[in-house]
């Protein structure tokens, strides 16, 4: 397909995030959290360090596995595909969603972010009300709910996670959209520098280890959400702990916009340079 003058603008728009991204600077009360979470794990026996982050690697992996295999994602494959037949009744398998115009896609992904967005809304919402299992299940709540986003991103823009590179590469992109705001471009210029290293290879590369000790700055972002929702839950107004409930709601509305936006640029990305190659 050719290069059409809308695609030089959605790259210029891309670009233009990618600039935002690289703006991004820490302040001081970031730096001094950053250096003391590292001090934290130094203190920790080697060994013991590489287990957690290895078994923190793997339980990401089973969730994303656990996920993709779900009835609830088969169903959202296929209501994603029906949504795409509106534009092109030649659309048959994920791989044909490219067969739309990348306006067609962005419709009808940001239906799909807005719903996740949603989902993060309310569950942020109802850990806010700080009931012990809303707020005990709201870490593992949080990243299914943003795991799934980046799946569907990735299926609406023609990409199938259940191949071996696609389900890796959607675990990356969740990985990056949810490292510390000031690193969010280096998570980004890996994923683009990993692309460049598997068009040069045909054959499948072995993840490398995905979380470590700056990984983990955004978890524990989301233990203080839990421990000012525990503080605010008795400050109620009209029989409601509304400050708890915004607290819960935002932090996690917020976190979900990140990641949603973060995929669909990571995706769009691709797919124009894809174009961009072809119609060369």
């Amino acid at each position: 397909m050719a290069w059409t003058e809308r695609d030089e603008a959605m790259w210029d728009e891309i670009m233009a995030w990618e600039q935002s991204l690289a703006d991004v600077e820490g302040n001081d009360l970031q730096y001094t959290y950053s250096k003391w979470l590292h001090a934290a794990f130094e203190a920790i026996p080697e060994e013991t360090s590489a287990t957690f982050f290895y078994q923190l690697d793997n339980a990401l992996f089973q969730m994303h596995s656990l996920l993709q295999g779900s009835q609830f994602q088969n169903e959202a494959r296929e209501r994603i595909l029906t949504s795409a037949r509106v534009f092109n009744e030649e659309v048959n398998t994920i791989s044909d969603m490219k067969k739309l115009t990348l306006d067609q896609l962005a419709y009808l992904n940001r239906q799909q972010a807005s719903r996740h967005r949603l989902y993060s809304l309310i569950q942020g919402g109802i850990t806010g009300t700080g009931g012990a299992v809303p707020v005990s299940t709201d870490f593992l709540a949080m990243i299914l709910i943003n795991l799934r986003a980046v799946q569907i991103t990735a299926m609406s823009y023609g990409y199938d996670p259940q191949t071996p590179f696609e389900m890796m590469a959607s675990l990356k992109v969740f990985h990056a959209a949810t490292l510390p705001d000031r690193l969010k471009v280096v998570g980004w210029q890996e994923l683009l520098l990993e692309l460049e290293e598997q068009e040069q290879s045909f054959f499948y590369q072995e993840p490398d280890q995905l979380t470590d000790t700056t990984w983990l700055e955004g978890p524990i972002k989301q233990l203080f959400k839990l421990m000012a929702i525990t503080v605010f839950k008795n400050k109620k107004m009209s029989n409601l702990p509304l400050l708890s409930l915004a607290i819960g709601a935002g932090m996690n509305y917020r976190l979900t916009k990140t990641v949603t936006t973060y995929a669909e640029k990571y995706y769009q990305y691709r797919l124009l340079q894809e174009k961009k190659v072809d119609s060369e």
